[in-house]
Protein backbone atom coordinates (compact mmCIF):
# COMPACT_ATOMS: atom_id res chain seq x y z
CA UNK A 1 0.00 0.00 0.00
CA UNK A 2 1.49 3.36 -0.98
CA UNK A 3 1.53 6.77 0.29
CA UNK A 4 -0.35 8.21 -2.77
CA UNK A 5 -3.18 4.84 -2.06
CA UNK A 6 -3.39 6.48 1.61
CA UNK A 7 -3.64 10.20 0.64
CA UNK A 8 -6.56 9.45 -2.02
CA UNK A 9 -8.33 7.33 1.02
CA UNK A 10 -8.17 9.56 3.59
CA UNK A 11 -9.18 12.11 1.12
CA UNK A 12 -12.37 10.30 0.44
CA UNK A 13 -12.70 9.81 3.98
CA UNK A 14 -12.47 13.31 4.87
CA UNK A 15 -14.86 14.43 1.93
CA UNK A 16 -17.59 11.71 2.88
CA UNK A 17 -17.17 13.75 6.59
CA UNK A 18 -17.51 16.95 5.28
CA UNK A 19 -20.70 15.70 3.11
CA UNK A 20 -22.45 14.16 6.84
CA UNK A 21 -22.13 17.91 8.32
CA UNK A 22 -22.35 20.03 5.24
CA UNK A 23 -26.57 19.54 6.04
CA UNK A 24 -27.62 21.89 8.71
CA UNK A 25 -29.22 19.10 11.34
CA UNK A 26 -31.76 21.60 12.49
CA UNK A 27 -33.16 21.92 8.73
CA UNK A 28 -33.24 18.15 8.38
CA UNK A 29 -35.56 17.77 11.64
CA UNK A 30 -38.17 20.69 10.71
CA UNK A 31 -38.25 19.22 6.97
CA UNK A 32 -38.89 15.68 8.58
CA UNK A 33 -41.69 16.92 10.91
CA UNK A 34 -43.05 19.65 8.66
CA UNK A 35 -43.47 16.29 6.17
CA UNK A 36 -46.92 15.64 8.06
CA UNK A 37 -47.68 19.62 8.55
CA UNK A 38 -48.96 22.36 6.99
CA UNK A 39 -50.71 26.03 7.91
CA UNK A 40 -53.84 23.36 8.10
CA UNK A 41 -54.32 20.04 7.80
CA UNK A 42 -57.31 17.22 7.62
CA UNK A 43 -57.85 13.78 7.50
CA UNK A 44 -59.13 10.26 8.35
CA UNK A 45 -56.97 7.88 10.28
CA UNK A 46 -57.04 4.38 11.75
CA UNK A 47 -55.65 3.32 14.81
CA UNK A 48 -55.00 -0.26 15.77
CA UNK A 49 -53.68 -0.92 19.52
CA UNK A 50 -52.18 -4.52 19.88
CA UNK A 51 -51.38 -6.23 23.18
CA UNK A 52 -51.15 -9.48 24.20
CA UNK A 53 -54.40 -9.93 25.41
CA UNK A 54 -56.87 -8.36 22.82
CA UNK A 55 -56.53 -5.83 19.33
CA UNK A 56 -58.61 -2.71 19.30
CA UNK A 57 -59.11 -0.49 16.38
CA UNK A 58 -60.34 3.29 16.08
CA UNK A 59 -61.07 5.38 13.46
CA UNK A 60 -61.07 8.98 13.54
CA UNK A 61 -60.95 12.64 12.04
CA UNK A 62 -58.62 15.46 12.49
CA UNK A 63 -58.42 19.16 12.14
CA UNK A 64 -55.45 20.97 12.70
CA UNK A 65 -55.04 24.37 12.47
CA UNK A 66 -51.43 26.18 12.77
CA UNK A 67 -49.61 24.77 16.01
CA UNK A 68 -52.20 25.72 18.28
CA UNK A 69 -55.47 24.67 17.12
CA UNK A 70 -56.59 20.73 16.74
CA UNK A 71 -59.22 18.56 17.19
CA UNK A 72 -59.90 15.37 16.93
CA UNK A 73 -62.88 13.39 16.51
CA UNK A 74 -63.57 9.29 16.89
CA UNK A 75 -65.89 7.96 14.07
CA UNK A 76 -65.31 3.93 15.20
CA UNK A 77 -66.20 1.66 16.87
CA UNK A 78 -70.11 3.14 17.46
CA UNK A 79 -69.25 2.83 21.07
CA UNK A 80 -67.16 5.62 21.19
CA UNK A 81 -68.15 7.31 18.39
CA UNK A 82 -68.63 11.21 18.66
CA UNK A 83 -65.93 11.32 21.81
CA UNK A 84 -63.67 14.30 20.82
CA UNK A 85 -60.49 16.09 22.06
CA UNK A 86 -60.14 19.50 21.25
CA UNK A 87 -56.92 21.54 21.85
CA UNK A 88 -56.59 25.36 22.07
CA UNK A 89 -52.60 26.81 22.72
CA UNK A 90 -51.45 24.31 25.72
CA UNK A 91 -54.83 23.76 26.92
CA UNK A 92 -56.93 20.36 26.30
CA UNK A 93 -60.04 19.51 26.26
CA UNK A 94 -61.95 15.76 26.32
CA UNK A 95 -65.53 15.34 25.35
CA UNK A 96 -67.28 12.25 26.11
CA UNK A 97 -70.42 11.14 23.51
CA UNK A 98 -72.16 8.84 26.33
CA UNK A 99 -72.41 10.65 29.14
CA UNK A 100 -72.17 14.26 26.89
CA UNK A 101 -69.40 15.57 29.67
CA UNK A 102 -66.87 18.30 28.84
CA UNK A 103 -63.82 17.69 30.54
CA UNK A 104 -60.44 20.08 30.62
CA UNK A 105 -57.15 18.03 30.83
CA UNK A 106 -54.86 19.50 33.79
CA UNK A 107 -50.90 19.07 32.46
CA UNK A 108 -50.40 15.85 34.51
CA UNK A 109 -52.08 13.76 31.82
CA UNK A 110 -50.57 15.02 28.82
CA UNK A 111 -48.48 12.09 29.09
CA UNK A 112 -51.18 9.36 29.61
CA UNK A 113 -52.62 7.14 27.30
CA UNK A 114 -54.87 8.46 24.75
CA UNK A 115 -57.96 5.45 24.28
CA UNK A 116 -55.35 2.57 25.96
CA UNK A 117 -52.99 2.94 22.85
CA UNK A 118 -49.36 3.89 22.89
CA UNK A 119 -49.53 7.31 21.88
CA UNK A 120 -50.11 9.60 24.58
CA UNK A 121 -52.24 12.99 24.79
CA UNK A 122 -49.28 14.93 24.20
CA UNK A 123 -48.69 13.11 20.97
CA UNK A 124 -51.99 13.85 19.28
CA UNK A 125 -51.70 17.23 19.86
CA UNK A 126 -48.31 17.94 19.14
CA UNK A 127 -47.63 19.72 22.35
CA UNK A 128 -43.89 20.16 21.99
CA UNK A 129 -41.61 20.75 18.63
CA UNK A 130 -38.23 18.77 18.49
CA UNK A 131 -36.30 21.64 16.47
CA UNK A 132 -37.45 24.62 19.01
CA UNK A 133 -37.32 22.57 22.56
CA UNK A 134 -34.09 20.08 21.36
CA UNK A 135 -30.43 20.78 21.24
CA UNK A 136 -29.77 18.72 18.06
CA UNK A 137 -26.42 17.03 17.19
CA UNK A 138 -25.66 15.30 13.69
CA UNK A 139 -23.59 11.55 14.73
CA UNK A 140 -23.24 9.79 11.46
CA UNK A 141 -24.81 8.16 8.53
CA UNK A 142 -26.82 4.61 8.99
CA UNK A 143 -28.37 2.17 6.72
CA UNK A 144 -32.12 1.51 7.50
CA UNK A 145 -33.81 -0.76 5.41
CA UNK A 146 -32.63 -0.05 2.24
CA UNK A 147 -32.21 3.54 2.31
CA UNK A 148 -29.53 5.46 3.99
CA UNK A 149 -30.29 7.83 6.84
CA UNK A 150 -28.86 10.80 8.97
CA UNK A 151 -29.00 9.89 12.72
CA UNK A 152 -29.07 12.56 14.69
CA UNK A 153 -29.64 13.17 18.75
CA UNK A 154 -31.79 15.38 20.84
CA UNK A 155 -31.09 16.41 24.09
CA UNK A 156 -33.75 18.84 25.72
CA UNK A 157 -32.76 22.95 25.96
CA UNK A 158 -32.46 24.42 29.87
CA UNK A 159 -36.27 24.78 30.97
CA UNK A 160 -37.84 22.82 27.87
CA UNK A 161 -41.82 21.67 28.64
CA UNK A 162 -40.58 17.97 27.28
CA UNK A 163 -40.89 14.71 28.12
CA UNK A 164 -38.01 12.68 27.09
CA UNK A 165 -34.16 13.51 28.38
CA UNK A 166 -32.96 11.99 24.82
CA UNK A 167 -34.24 10.96 21.45
CA UNK A 168 -32.16 9.40 18.42
CA UNK A 169 -33.91 10.44 14.71
CA UNK A 170 -32.99 8.87 12.00
CA UNK A 171 -33.88 10.88 8.69
CA UNK A 172 -33.90 9.09 4.96
CA UNK A 173 -31.58 11.18 3.08
CA UNK A 174 -33.61 10.57 -0.15
CA UNK A 175 -36.41 12.16 0.67
CA UNK A 176 -36.47 14.03 4.19
CA UNK A 177 -39.07 11.50 5.58
CA UNK A 178 -38.41 9.96 8.96
CA UNK A 179 -37.40 6.44 9.37
CA UNK A 180 -37.28 5.62 13.06
CA UNK A 181 -36.94 7.23 16.31
CA UNK A 182 -36.03 5.94 19.62
CA UNK A 183 -37.23 7.75 22.99
CA UNK A 184 -35.55 7.63 26.22
CA UNK A 185 -35.86 8.35 29.14
CA UNK A 186 -33.88 10.30 32.44
CA UNK A 187 -32.58 6.93 33.27
CA UNK A 188 -31.52 6.29 30.23
CA UNK A 189 -33.52 3.68 29.44
CA UNK A 190 -35.49 2.82 26.19
CA UNK A 191 -39.08 3.79 26.72
CA UNK A 192 -40.31 3.79 22.58
CA UNK A 193 -39.65 3.45 19.40
CA UNK A 194 -41.49 4.49 16.39
CA UNK A 195 -41.01 2.99 13.11
CA UNK A 196 -42.27 4.69 10.00
CA UNK A 197 -43.27 2.61 6.73
CA UNK A 198 -45.33 2.20 3.70
CA UNK A 199 -44.24 5.81 1.78
CA UNK A 200 -47.18 6.83 -0.41
CA UNK A 201 -48.44 10.22 -2.26
CA UNK A 202 -50.96 11.87 -0.03
CA UNK A 203 -51.82 14.72 -1.47
CA UNK A 204 -48.69 15.77 -3.25
CA UNK A 205 -46.88 15.00 -0.71
CA UNK A 206 -44.71 11.89 -0.19
CA UNK A 207 -44.68 10.32 2.84
CA UNK A 208 -45.16 7.46 5.37
CA UNK A 209 -48.28 6.71 5.40
CA UNK A 210 -47.66 3.81 8.28
CA UNK A 211 -46.40 4.87 11.65
CA UNK A 212 -45.79 1.82 14.07
CA UNK A 213 -45.25 2.75 17.83
CA UNK A 214 -43.13 -0.24 19.95
CA UNK A 215 -43.64 0.34 24.13
CA UNK A 216 -40.47 -1.30 24.97
CA UNK A 217 -41.61 -1.09 28.56
CA UNK A 218 -44.69 -3.45 27.81
CA UNK A 219 -43.49 -6.41 25.61
CA UNK A 220 -45.74 -6.79 22.91
CA UNK A 221 -47.67 -3.50 22.89
CA UNK A 222 -47.78 -1.53 19.68
CA UNK A 223 -49.98 1.11 18.09
CA UNK A 224 -50.23 0.93 14.17
CA UNK A 225 -51.18 4.66 13.10
CA UNK A 226 -52.41 4.59 9.44
CA UNK A 227 -52.91 7.56 7.38
CA UNK A 228 -56.52 6.95 5.09
CA UNK A 229 -56.71 10.42 3.60
CA UNK A 230 -54.90 13.59 4.17
CA UNK A 231 -55.79 17.39 2.77
CA UNK A 232 -53.44 19.78 3.19
CA UNK A 233 -53.53 23.45 3.49
CA UNK A 234 -57.07 23.67 3.01
CA UNK A 235 -59.43 26.10 5.16
CA UNK A 236 -60.47 25.24 8.13
CA UNK A 237 -63.18 27.77 9.67
CA UNK A 238 -62.73 28.88 13.35
CA UNK A 239 -65.50 27.55 14.75
CA UNK A 240 -64.06 24.25 14.12
CA UNK A 241 -62.14 24.48 17.02
CA UNK A 242 -64.51 25.86 19.23
CA UNK A 243 -66.56 24.22 22.36
CA UNK A 244 -69.89 24.41 20.26
CA UNK A 245 -68.20 22.43 17.64
CA UNK A 246 -66.66 19.92 20.60
CA UNK A 247 -69.93 19.14 22.21
CA UNK A 248 -72.05 18.90 18.88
Amino acid sequence: MNAHYLISMLTLFILSQINIFSQDVYDIIKSAENKFKGETSQGKFTMIINTPDYQRTLKMESYNKGKDKALIVITSPPKEAGNKTLKIGKELWTYLKSTETTMKLPASMMLQSWNGSDLTNDDLVRESSLYDDYELKMLFEEKIGNEICWKIELVPKPNAPVVWDRIYYWVRKIDYNPSLVQYYNERGELVRTMKFSDIKNIDGRIIPSKWTIINEKKKGNTTEFIYEDVKLDKPIPDRVFSFRELEK
